[in-house]
């Protein structure tokens, strides 16, 4: 959802990508449908491990983990000097209301994205 939302809030300024150190290897049912409830093109949504951006040239400035069990994993080593951010983001998929759960994170990463880009204009 993250990567969707800076994509969103953040065009023109920022490129997003999302991956992870053990991808599902699906994106969460329930996160596509709230994405296509707010209106996202899903067609270039997908669960993608960090491992294929290592290499491809892709100029990082910022790195954000947002799950809140992320902080503690091993990240992989970024070219460059990108800053890093951990926002302690509960994950949905997780919770015992799963769709509730992902309407809470969506609002969560919204307002901290919206709040990251205003900062960075």
């Amino acid at each position: 959802m993250a990567e969707a939302i800076l994509n969103r809030i953040g065009v023109g300024k920022f490129k997003a990508y999302s991956a992870g150190s053990q991808p599902k290897g699906d994106v969460h049912p329930g996160a596509l449908m709230l994405l296509q409830v707010k209106g996202y093109n899903l067609t270039e949504l997908r669960s993608k491990s960090w491992d294929e951006f290592i290499g491809t040239g892709i100029n990082f400035d910022h790195i954000i983990s947002v799950c809140n069990n992320a902080a503690g994993e091993v990240c992989p080593i970024i070219p460059g000097d990108p800053a890093n951010y951990h926002w302690d983001i509960p994950d949905p998929a997780a919770a015992r209301d799963v769709p509730m759960a992902f309407v809470v994170a969506y609002n969560m990463l919204e307002k901290r994205i919206a709040g990251f880009v205003a900062s960075h204009s």
